[in-house]
């Protein structure tokens, strides 16, 4: 089911969209037969519940949607998505006193309810179809909720059917779509154009590690953006335990959620010059696999000390950015789900992310919370640079000690970043463990969304 608003719809129903607080008085202003039928019902506003409301001729003539507290909304994000999985198939106008934000935080809730990984089976999803209401750009919110689309599918797709190549493919399909370029060095031909922690981290599988580049726009400010591609990490030669490699299907998250970002950009048409780069690899295991206290040189010269082979996305994006860097972009972004840290520290619903520039952090800060993407800021904190040198090279990609895993990491991936542009780094989890209004289980975006509010502020767009 596309994640559109209704089309043309014949006659739909007006969808009332009532909380505890406000049931009262919205009953007090109908005829009798409705009032007794609403308080007869039980419904009492709670996020989830919904009535329909007949004409006294068997048909519906409108329908109640609960919209909880104030409170009740607080604690969660989407309330409206519950009830549009909760109502029967039709199409529904809202009516009542939504407006701004909170409008259109719950419309676009609505749209990515419909939402269903369905590649390999059935899968449940809304199919209540709502009308664009007055006031909200409906272009904008349907290109959100399509690009959100893509990075959940990218995230849920299984390992055997999302390796480098078939990541290649998507990125490719995109810039078709779109009229961009895409451009792929795969395999050996990484070590003569100068990416050898790519190659490195890919060699060992069969399946040919490669860098994309996604190109778009001719004017305007220019816009990097790099993600973290490795499609599936057994760990390498220090190989996961099975609890942890469970989910490594979503290590690709990054390059997802770059993907998704980028399909709203351009079907945005925003004026910026788009660069993205997904470094697309899967970490295995075999006899030419690198190894733990090997050390592998950078694209930028730097030296590397191994000291876990399960810390592999900083390396592969270490190349990436190091080339994103040459291009002098005005901003550069990577997406990752690179530590465990910093799930420890904020768990799976905030984006944690690290700038150096309070204007640019602000602004992100400011747009996830006005569209309902939670991100929180976390240090660059120099005092912690020694933790990654080692001595024997110029740096660690894994410092002993278990602390500021997700900092030491982000200080990492800086040393690659240039100079002169203003970075930013997401360590995002890309997963939402359970199911909640808007979103099911499984793969999910983060971050992108708060970046595209951003933008405008961020590139003087």
């Amino acid at each position: 089911m596309p994640l559109t608003f209704a089309r043309n719809p014949e006659k739909p129903l007006p969808l009332h969209v009532l909380g505890p607080d406000t049931l009262d008085r919205w009953i007090t202003d109908q005829a009798s037969n409705v009032a007794t039928w609403v308080k007869a019902s039980g419904f009492g506003g709670g996020i989830g519940e919904t009535l329909l409301i007949s004409d006294g001729n068997g048909a519906p003539k409108m329908a109640l949607a609960g919209h909880g507290t104030a409170a009740q909304r607080a604690r969660g994000r989407f309330a409206l998505a519950a009830a549009a999985m909760a109502l029967p198939e039709g199409s529904y106008e809202l009516a009542g006193d939504l407006s701004g934000i909170a409008l259109e935080e719950e419309v676009l809730g609505w749209l990515l309810a419909g939402y269903a990984f369905d590649r390999y089976r059935t899968q449940p999803a809304a199919r209540a179809q709502l009308v664009a209401p007055e006031g909200i750009d409906a272009t904008r919110i349907e290109a959100i909720a399509a690009g959100e689309a893509l990075t959940r599918d990218l995230i849920n797709t299984p390992a055997s059917d999302m390796g480098p190549e078939e990541l290649e493919d998507a990125a490719a399909g995109l810039a078709t779509e779109f009229g961009a370029t895409c451009d792929v060095i795969r395999g050996d031909d990484l070590l003569s154009r100068n990416f050898p922690m790519i190659h490195a981290v890919g060699r060992a599988s069969p399946r040919a590690p490669r860098l994309i580049e996604l190109g778009w726009g001719e004017t305007g400010p220019k816009l990097t953006l790099v993600g973290k591609g490795v499609c599936f990490d057994t760990g390498g030669l220090d190989i996961k335990p099975a609890a942890s490699m469970g989910l490594m299907k979503k290590d690709m998250g990054g390059s997802a959620a770059v993907l998704g970002l980028a399909r709203m950009i351009m079907a945005l048409d925003l004026p910026v010059q788009l660069r993205v780069l997904i470094p697309a690899v899967e970490n295995a295991v075999s006899g030419n696999a690198f190894r733990p206290q090997d050390i592998l040189t950078a694209r930028n010269g730097m030296t590397v000390e191994i000291n876990n082979t399960d810390a592999e996305g900083r390396l592969v994006l270490a190349d990436a950015l190091a080339y994103g860097a040459e291009g002098g972009p005005d901003l550069m972004l990577s997406m990752a789900t690179l530590t465990g840290a910093a799930r420890v520290a904020v768990g799976p619903d905030i984006a944690p992310f690290f700038s150096d520039d309070d204007a640019v952090a602000d602004a992100i800060a400011r747009a996830g919370g006005k569209v309902a993407d939670p991100v929180w800021r976390l240090p660059f904190h120099a005092p912690y640079e020694p933790m990654i040198e080692p001595g024997i090279a110029d740096l660690d990609n894994a410092p002993k000690g278990g602390f500021a895993g997700s900092i030491t990491a982000a200080l990492f991936l800086r040393r690659f970043a240039g100079t002169t542009s203003r970075y930013t780094h997401f360590d995002i989890y890309g997963w939402q463990p359970a199911a909640a209004p808007a979103r099911p289980k499984g793969g999910v975006g983060q971050g992108a969304r708060a970046v595209l509010e951003a933008l405008p502020e961020l590139l003087g767009l």
